[in-house]
């Protein structure tokens, strides 16, 4: 046997108990900003709106647009781009995103598909990366790079 051939305890595929190799996926949704893909999984994702007027605030950061009044609850609008040092968000399609019991919403500026991502593709952001809104990223099927969105950490920030 070859090296090429040798297969080490950890490089083996998990086997299902009819030796069918079993994969871990789990759904996010794609959207861009400022030319940017990033994913966020599907179960942080309350509804995507488009058309709602904000209000503006005083006294918060210039990160955040505003707040909107979605059903009787109020909702803080994140603009992304601003958020990233990237100008301002130009559409109204916002994403609500829910983390435990809190959602925020996002200005995006476009959503884009659904796709099953493996977990075990997911790698980690460098250390020394200046962006604490993203937790990972892989690659595609279709070649493009996903940026995994860390909404736990954008509820830090509204």
């Amino acid at each position: 046997m070859n090296q090429a051939e040798v297969l080490l305890p950890t490089d083996q595929p998990d086997l299902a108990d009819d030796g069918a190799v079993t994969v871990q996926t789990e759904k996010y949704l794609l959207f861009l900003s400022d030319e940017l893909l990033f994913g966020v999984p599907a179960e942080s994702v309350a509804e995507i709106i488009t058309g709602h007027a904000i209000t503006k605030l005083p006294l918060v950061p210039g990160y955040i647009r505003g707040i909107i009044n979605l059903r009787g609850q109020i909702i803080p609008i994140v603009d992304i781009r601003r958020l990233l040092n990237h100008g301002d968000c130009q559409s109204d399609c916002m994403m609500i995103l829910r983390s435990d019991d809190t959602q925020v919403g996002i200005l995006v500026d476009q959503v884009q598909k659904m796709v099953d991502i493996d977990v075990s593709t997911l790698l980690p952001i460098p250390p020394q990366s200046s962006n604490d809104l993203v937790c990972g990223m892989c690659s595609l099927e279709d070649g493009q790079t996903m940026l995994a969105f860390d909404c736990a950490r954008l509820m830090d920030h509204s």
